[in-house]
């Protein structure tokens, strides 16, 4: 999150403490604050695959998905979404333990 978005998100927490905002509306703050999930090509995959030293079978189990799935998008013919887009993107950011 920018500094300036956290700054704001910070101000807006303050305001649902002191009960100027309801916390319905805080919500819909929080979710305006998060950050987009960055897409994941072929060639990106395959490079975490290769920075992380697994193969497409380990990285299917991680993520709950078959292997054949995680071949299709080192193909370029599926492209992860949901909840593997957002794993793909933490083991990214946090290495192989955040998802261990």
């Amino acid at each position: 999150m920018s500094d300036l978005l956290a700054a704001l998100h910070e101000t807006a927490a303050g305001f649902e403490k002191l009960g100027f905002i309801d916390q319905r509306q805080m919500r819909k703050f929080d979710t305006l604050c998060l950050e987009p999930v960055p897409d994941f090509d072929a060639e990106k995959i395959k490079s975490l695959r290769a920075r992380q030293s697994i193969s497409q079978t380990v990285l299917a189990s991680l993520l709950n998905i078959s292997p054949s799935t995680v071949r299709q998008w080192e193909a370029g013919a599926k492209h992860p979404s949901g909840s593997s887009l957002k794993l793909l993107h933490l083991i990214e950011r946090k290495g192989l333990e955040a998802v261990l």
